[in-house]
C-alpha cells in the first residue's frame, strides 16, 4: 500500500494534561498525552472483568481494575526493594538513557509508553539533564495490544516535533507483545497518514531479548513493578472505550487524587536519581560494552512463553506473562493460576511470594527457567483473549 500524507492541523489537536491537575509528577518531568477521564466509574471486580476479557464480550482497555492498596508489610518489602536496587536502577538508567542520546543526536524527545514506562522515561530525562546538561523533552502516551498505539498522540508528535527524534520508552520486557505491537502500529501509522516514526523501544530491562536498545537484560526487580498508581503518577491504567472518547481524543486514564497519601511516585523517582553521581563510571563501562555487544534481539523469552504454554496445557500465550514485573501485574489486577520461580531467585522476588500467599495463589520453584518468575492467569474459557502487558 502506498502511504498516503494527512495534512495535521496542529490547533485542532487537545492539549496534553500536566501535574497538578493531572498526576502528581511535577508538570516539567512529563506531559501526558492522555484524555482525563475524571470520575467515571470504571474499576470492575477481577473475577468478572477476567471473565469477560477472556472470553472476548469486553477488551482489557475498556475497563480498570481496582486499585491495589499495599499492606503494611507489602510497603516494607517495597521499600527494601527500593534500598536494595536503587544503585542497580540508576546504572541503567544511565545506559539506556546515553544510548538514546547518542542515537539521536543529543537531543530526542522521550516518549514513554503508559504506564510503565513514565517513571522511566522521567528518570531518563533526569539523567540526561543533571548528568550530560541536556534537556530533554518527555511524554507519555499509550499503546493498546490489538489497537495499538493512539493515533491522535502521534499526531500531536508530529506536529510539535520532528518524527526523527521520538524515542519510545518502556519500563521492562516480558515476552515482547508491546514490542511487536510497536512496530506495527507504526508501520500502520505510516502507511494511513505518511509519517514514519522509530519503532526502535528503549527499555530499562530486557529479560526477554525483544528490543536493541535496553540498561539491562537482566531479569530483577525494577520496584516501580511493585506498585500501580501509587508509584506512576497517581494515574491509572490507559483506557480505549469509544463510549466515553472519540476519535479525535486521545486515549484516556484516570488521576487517583483520593490515593495521595499513598503516594511514593517522587520518592521513588528521588531514590534512584539520588544515585547519578555514584555510577558514571560504572555507565561509561556499560555503555562501552553496548557498542561491542551483540543486541539484535532473539526473542528467547517468547519461545520460552511457548514452551511454557504447551508445558501447562494453556489456550493462549497472552496468559503466559513472564518476569518479574509481568508476573507482579498478574497478581495484583488478574485472576492468577500459579506462579513460576527460579530456584535461583527466591530472595530477589520476595514481594510476589507474599502476594502469592495473600491471594492464596500455589508457587512452583523450577529449575532451568529463563526468568525470575512467570505468572499464569487462570485460564477460565478456551475462548481466553488475554491482556496486553
Amino acid at each position: 500500500m502506498e502511504p498516503r500524507t494527512v495534512t495535521i492541523d496542529a490547533a485542532a489537536l487537545p492539549e496534553p494534561l500536566t501535574g497538578p491537575d493531572f498526576g502528581s509528577y511535577d508538570a516539567s518531568e512529563v506531559r501526558w498525552l492522555l484524555t482525563d477521564l475524571g470520575d467515571t466509574r470504571l474499576e470492575a471486580d477481577a473475577s468478572e472483568r477476567e471473565a469477560a476479557i477472556q472470553s472476548g464480550r469486553a477488551h482489557y482497555a475498556e475497563s480498570l481494575p481496582i486499585e491495589y492498596l499495599p499492606s503494611p508489610e507489602y510497603e516494607e518489602l517495597y521499600r527494601d526493594a527500593l534500598a536494595r536496587s536503587s544503585r542497580r536502577l540508576a546504572v541503567a538508567v544511565g545506559v539506556v538513557t546515553d544510548l538514546v542520546l547518542a542515537s539521536r543526536e543529543n537531543r530526542p524527545v522521550l516518549v514513554s509508553l503508559a504506564r510503565a514506562g513514565t517513571p522511566i522515561g522521567i528518570l531518563m530525562r533526569r539523567w540526561a539533564k543533571e548528568v550530560r546538561g541536556i534537556d530533554v523533552p518527555h511524554y507519555t502516551m499509550s499503546i493498546v495490544r490489538g489497537v495499538g498505539v493512539d493515533g491522535t498522540a502521534l499526531r500531536y508528535l508530529a506536529a510539535h516535533h520532528d518524527p526523527e527524534q521520538i524515542a519510545f520508552v518502556d519500563g521492562w520486557t516480558g515476552k515482547g507483545a508491546i514490542a511487536r505491537e510497536l512496530t506495527a502500529a507504526l508501520e500502520l501509522f505510516a502507511e494511513t497518514d505518511g509519517i514514519r516514526f522509530s519503532d526502535e523501544l528503549a527499555v530499562l530491562a530486557d529479560p526477554g531479548h525483544c528490543v536493541p536498545v535496553y540498561g539491562t537484560r537482566d531479569d530483577y526487580l525494577i520496584p516501580s513493578a511493585c506498585l500501580n498508581s501509587t508509584v506512576s503518577g497517581l494515574v491509572s491504567r490507559t483506557v480505549y472505550n469509544r463510549e466515553l472518547l472519540s476519535d479525535d481524543q486521545f486515549h484516556g486514564a484516570k488521576f487517583y487524587r483520593e490515593l495521595s497519601s499513598h503516594d511514593v511516585s517522587g520518592a521513588f523517582l528521588d531514590a534512584v536519581s539520588s544515585r547519578f553521581a555514584e555510577v558514571v563510571d560504572d555507565v561509561a563501562a556499560g555503555v562501552e560494552e553496548a557498542s561491542t555487544a551483540d543486541r539484535e534481539p532473539s526473542w528467547i523469552g517468547w519461545e520460552a512463553v511457548e514452551r511454557i504454554r504447551e508445558q501447562y496445557d494453556i489456550p493462549t500465550v497472552n496468559l503466559v506473562k513472564p518476569g518479574v514485573g509481568e508476573t507482579t501485574r498478574v497478581l495484583l489486577r488478574r485472576v492468577p493460576w500459579k506462579v513460576l520461580v527460579s530456584p535461583d531467585a527466591l530472595d530477589d522476588v520476595a514481594h510476589v511470594l507474599l502476594l502469592a500467599e495473600q491471594r492464596g495463589v500455589p508457587v512452583e520453584v523450577v529449575p532451568g527457567l529463563p526468568y525470575s518468575c512467570v505468572g499464569l492467569i487462570n485460564p477460565l474459557s478456551d475462548a481466553a483473549a488475554g491482556d496486553a502487558q
